[in-house]
C-alpha cells in the first residue's frame, strides 16, 4: 500500500471492498450518530442493527427508513437492554462492529466486559486505540491509552502496544515499519516513574523480535518524537525520533490531555476503537463531533 494513508482513504478501501460491515448500534438517538448511519448507508460502507428504547423507536425506526434495506431496528425497555441486546448481536455474529450510541459509556462497558455474555477475549486486555491526523504532522498517528487503562503495568504496556502496532500493520500493510515512541517528560528512566521501567521491559521484548519487525524509542517526549528539529537541537537521534508512527503513553491521564489538547487547539481529526474484544468497539465520547464518529466508524469496519 503506498497511497497516504487517512480517513479518505479508509473510506475509499472500505467502498472498493465489495462488503458492507454489519454495525449493532446501541442507542442512536443523537442528531450526531444518525449523521454517521446515514452516510455510511449512503455511501455503502455499512449497514446496521438499531437497538432503540422503545420511548425512541419513532427516531431509529425513521433512520433506518432512509435507506431501506440497509438498516432494521429491535426495540428494548431501558439503555441497559439495548446495550445487551447489541453485544449479543455481535456476540452471536450478526454484526461486525459495536458502536455506542447515546449510552453512558459504562453502560456500554458493562456489557462488553460481562463475564458469561460479553465480547472480551479471554486472557485479553482491553484497551482504546486512538488514530489521528494532525494538519501539522504528515501522517496517521496512533496513540494510547486514552480512555481504559489509567495507569498501565508492563504487561498491560505490552498488550496496548500489541493492539497498536495491529492496527497500524493492517491499515498499512506489512510494507512499513512502524515507529513507536515511549512517551516521558523526559529521556531518562527513573524508578520513581515506573512506567519507565515498563519502558525498559518493552524495548528488550523489542530486541528480542517479540514484535515483529519494528522500531522503538524512549522515553521521550512528544515533541522530540514528532518533530525532527526538537530532536536534533536537543542531540537525539535515532530511527524514531522526529517521524513516530505510534506514542505510547505512560497512564490515561497523560493521553487523554494530549487527546483533547489536538482536538480543541491543533484541528486534529481523531478515530477511536476499543481492542482486546471479538469485534472493533467505538465508544466515541457523546460530545465528539459527527465528524469523529465518522473516522471512528471508519477505522472500526476497516479492521472489523
Amino acid at each position: 500500500m503506498n497511497e497516504k494513508l487517512d480517513f479518505d482513504a479508509m473510506a475509499q478501501r472500505l467502498l472498493h471492498s465489495g462488503r458492507r460491515r454489519r454495525v449493532a448500534v446501541a442507542a442512536p438517538e443523537d442528531a450526531h450518530t444518525e449523521e454517521v448511519i446515514d452516510r455510511c448507508m449512503r455511501e455503502g460502507i455499512a449497514d446496521f442493527v438499531l437497538f432503540a428504547r422503545r420511548e425512541k423507536a419513532e427516531t431509529a425506526e425513521r433512520i433506518a427508513g432512509t435507506c431501506p434495506g440497509h438498516a432494521v431496528t429491535v426495540t428494548a425497555d431501558t439503555p441497559e437492554e439495548t446495550a445487551r441486546m447489541a453485544v449479543k448481536a455481535v456476540r452471536e455474529g450478526q454484526a461486525d462492529v459495536l458502536m455506542k450510541g447515546t449510552l453512558n459509556t459504562d453502560v456500554l462497558l458493562r456489557a462488553v466486559l460481562d463475564k458469561e455474555n460479553g465480547l472480551l477475549i479471554q486472557g485479553r486486555t482491553l484497551s482504546h486505540i486512538t488514530a489521528t491526523q494532525i494538519p501539522q504532522y504528515g501522517k496517521l498517528l496512533l496513540f494510547a491509552d486514552a480512555a481504559v487503562i489509567p495507569h498501565p503495568d508492563t504487561e498491560q504496556f505490552d498488550a496496548i502496544l500489541r493492539y497498536a502496532l495491529n492496527i497500524f500493520r493492517k491499515l498499512n500493510g506489512h510494507g512499513r515499519t512502524p515507529r513507536v515512541a515511549l512517551i516521558h517528560c523526559t529521556e531518562k528512566t527513573n524508578a520513581k516513574f515506573a512506567h519507565t521501567l515498563s519502558y525498559a521491559e518493552l524495548r528488550r521484548r523489542a530486541a528480542e523480535g517479540r514484535y515483529g519487525r519494528m522500531l522503538i524509542d524512549g522515553p521521550m517526549d512528544v515533541k522530540t518524537a514528532c518533530d525532527s528539529e526538537s530532536a536534533r537541537i536537543k542531540g537525539l537521534t535515532s530511527d524514531v525520533t522526529g517521524n513516530a508512527d505510534i506514542l505510547i503513553f505512560p497512564n490515561i491521564e497523560a493521553a487523554n490531555t494530549f487527546y483533547k489538547t489536538i482536538t480543541l487547539f491543533a484541528g486534529a481529526t481523531t478515530a477511536g476503537m476499543l481492542c482486546g474484544a471479538v469485534a472493533p468497539v467505538v465508544i466515541a465520547s457523546r460530545a465528539d463531533s459527527a465528524e469523529a464518529k465518522m473516522c471512528s466508524m471508519l477505522m472500526a469496519c476497516s479492521l472489523a
